[in-house]
């Protein structure tokens, strides 16, 4: 009997469709998806759109946590233990479209349906890595790397199929918060990957695949560039040029 559940279950018709237990959901740009303190009750499935996750602290000071793309579930917490409270709250960053399934909706699926709990796990281990990757750019990477690389995961580089270049709309504040630098540190940074021909922006940024070369190769063009430059000089001239650059570090 399960075997033939599993044959016959739909993912992605069950994804796509409202149902028992079940329903689409639209956001504007900037609505709550849910709230820090609410009912962890429901897990969202995002079919469209980007979302956003926010913590507010006991002071009030609030930082974005990551972003969210259609595939997402958001509001996964709820599925651990008893109906507890959300720890976060999902904003829309985009027009979004959702499906809100019930937790009782989630709990039988999960257990009936092994494609769809084999698919939700794949999920949240990814989403665990994607989080120690976050730290782990935290605690080792400048603000400018770290910078680079969350454009470059906004535009989906590294994923299958072409990259979406134009990223959503999103403020230099939001950025400040997600990489922990202040904005008027975005905003040069910035300007410097447009002047480098790294990314364009008027309105939305519209990511390069250049950018990859912060993240992999720890340099920029003018860095490579310099370094041409100093390779093809004469041994002499080099020699020279580094006991300069050394007396201007002392």
């Amino acid at each position: 009997m399960s075997q033939s559940r599993a044959v016959t279950f739909d993912l992605a018709g069950f994804l796509a469709s409202a149902g028992l237990g079940r329903r689409i959901v639209s956001f504007k740009p900037h609505a709550p998806i849910f709230t820090q303190g609410s009912a962890a009750d429901c897990v969202f499935y995002l079919q469209s759109g980007r979302a956003k996750l926010t913590v507010v602290s006991k002071s009030g000071k609030e930082a974005t946590i990551t972003l969210l793309a259609a595939g997402d579930f958001i509001g996964e917490e709820s599925m651990a233990g008893g109906v507890g409270l959300r720890m976060a709250s999902a904003t829309a960053v985009t027009e979004c479209s959702a499906l809100r399934i019930d937790r009782a909706e989630m709990i039988r699926v999960m257990h009936e349906e092994h494609t769809f709990s084999d698919m939700f796990v794949k999920f949240l281990l990814a989403r665990s890595m994607r989080t120690q990757a976050d730290l782990v750019d935290r605690l080792f990477n400048s603000s400018e790397k770290r910078l680079a690389r969350i454009l470059l995961l906004m535009a989906e580089f590294g994923k299958p199929g072409e990259p979406e270049m134009l990223i959503p709309k999103i403020s230099q504040e939001t950025l400040a918060e997600m990489i922990g630098t202040t904005r008027s540190r975005v905003s040069f940074f910035m300007n410097r990957f447009r002047k480098l021909g790294l990314i364009e922006y008027n309105g939305r940024i519209r990511v390069h695949k250049s950018l990859l070369n912060v993240v992999l190769h720890d340099r920029l063009p003018e860095q490579r560039a310099e370094q041409l430059d100093i390779a093809s000089l004469p041994p002499k001239t080099r020699r020279s040029g580094r006991h300069k650059s050394e007396a201007v570090q002392n």
